[in-house]
């Protein structure tokens, strides 16, 4: 009798054979307690409950109100609006920074 050899990959992940990943995080006791709520009021388990609210956060997309905006999205509305007469300061930085450097090396030669 001779034993057929399978091929099986080099690694198998929980999601390759149709288990959930086991996850672990740390939560306050309010959220936990939230979590707990939720799952006995709606008879669903607790991983349940994190799972479709997690689908419904990414559904929905991060919020972009307030301090959850990136500094850009906040500043956007500003941009463009000053007039700088014509000078381009980010351009022209680092050769004015340079150029108060050698003035103040020549001031002390200078002594």
């Amino acid at each position: 009798m001779t034993a057929a050899l399978v091929a099986f990959p080099a690694s198998v992940s929980y999601h390759d054979v149709g288990h959930t990943v086991p996850f672990s995080l740390r939560l306050d006791p309010e959220t936990e307690a939230k979590i707990r709520r939720l799952s006995a009021m709606t008879a669903r388990s607790k991983s349940q409950v994190v799972r479709e609210a997690v689908a419904q956060y990414a559904a929905e997309g991060p919020s972009k109100s307030g301090a959850e905006a990136s500094a850009f999205d906040r500043l956007k509305p500003f941009i463009g609006t000053i007039s700088t007469g014509g000078a381009h300061y980010s351009r022209d930085t680092h050769r004015k920074y340079r150029d108060a450097i050698r003035r103040k090396h020549r001031a002390r030669r200078a002594r």
